[in-house]
């Protein structure tokens, strides 16, 4: 999970998310609902609400899906839900950032607080870990987009400020205010994204042993299980060796809870 890009592993596993796709459907619908209530509901017109549209395609949710938590917005008939943000520590002294989107604030937190617990890692305030990462947006193309040196020269032109690229596709950095914008610009060149979306990002990375290892992974796993869990960030680091000897696969890149 570790190498060239060192921060190839900070989403949960790929491979976890894969297995979910169904409830997957749900959050990137959900996101979708929220998106539109809180601005217009044309994609074109609302930055966020094309983020989540762009998302849910990516995720190969079907266009009726789509439109229905669209217009599940429109009709004024959609839950109230509440963005919260958890913080903590997993095993192995990881730092970890829960993003959910909940109707049920009492329900979420006390299943975070479980899932943390019973996994051996603690939650913590408000504050706890975010000071050690970074609030930016991120820009994520497989490599069907092009090699390296194509998608960092477009990635220059439009104005981002860092990219990493892999085996797996290409993750653009820009500061958050500048995300739909050279969002944009990379479609002129390099077609619509996989994801553009606000991340976390950690400002130093934690390597974790084969013991932590497994004890972290399933926590992220369980979070990610959760229906009011959109996404879980970290700082953590593991190895292909260790994962491994955890019979599990290499990260194959960011991808949304």
């Amino acid at each position: 999970m570790a190498g060239h890009s060192k921060f190839k592993n900070i989403m949960h596993r790929k491979g976890a998310q894969d297995k979910k796709r169904s409830a997957s459907f749900s959050k990137l619908s959900r996101e979708i609902t929220v998106a539109a209530k809180l601005g217009m509901p044309d994609p074109d017109l609302n930055p966020r609400l094309r983020a989540a549209v762009n998302a849910a395609k990516a995720q190969s949710v079907p266009k009726d899906n789509i439109q229905r938590a669209i217009d599940k917005a429109s009709r004024g008939d959609a839950e109230n839900y509440e963005e919260i943000r958890y913080e903590g520590y997993g095993p192995g002294g990881v730092a970890l950032i829960v993003e959910a989107l909940t109707d049920n604030r009492n329900r979420t937190a006390t299943n975070v607080r479980t899932a943390f617990s019973r996994n051996g890692g603690n939650l913590g305030a408000s504050g706890a870990v975010s000071h050690g990462f970074e609030r930016l947006g991120l820009i994520e193309y497989g490599i069907e987009a092009g090699d390296e040196d194509k998608v960092l020269e477009a990635a220059i032109e439009a104005g981002a400020d860092d990219v990493e690229s892999d085996d797996d596709g290409h993750q653009i950095w820009v500061a958050m205010d500048s995300l739909h914008p050279v969002a944009r610009e990379l479609e002129k060149t390099l077609g619509e994204a996989g994801a553009v979306k606000l991340a976390w990002k950690p400002s130093l990375t934690t390597e974790v042993d084969e013991d932590a290892a497994g004890s972290l992974l399933k926590l992220i796993d369980v979070l990610d299980e959760d229906d009011d869990v959109q996404a879980v960030w970290g700082n953590y680091e593991i190895s292909d060796a260790v994962m491994e000897k955890l019979g599990d696969q290499p990260a194959s890149g960011w991808g949304r809870g």
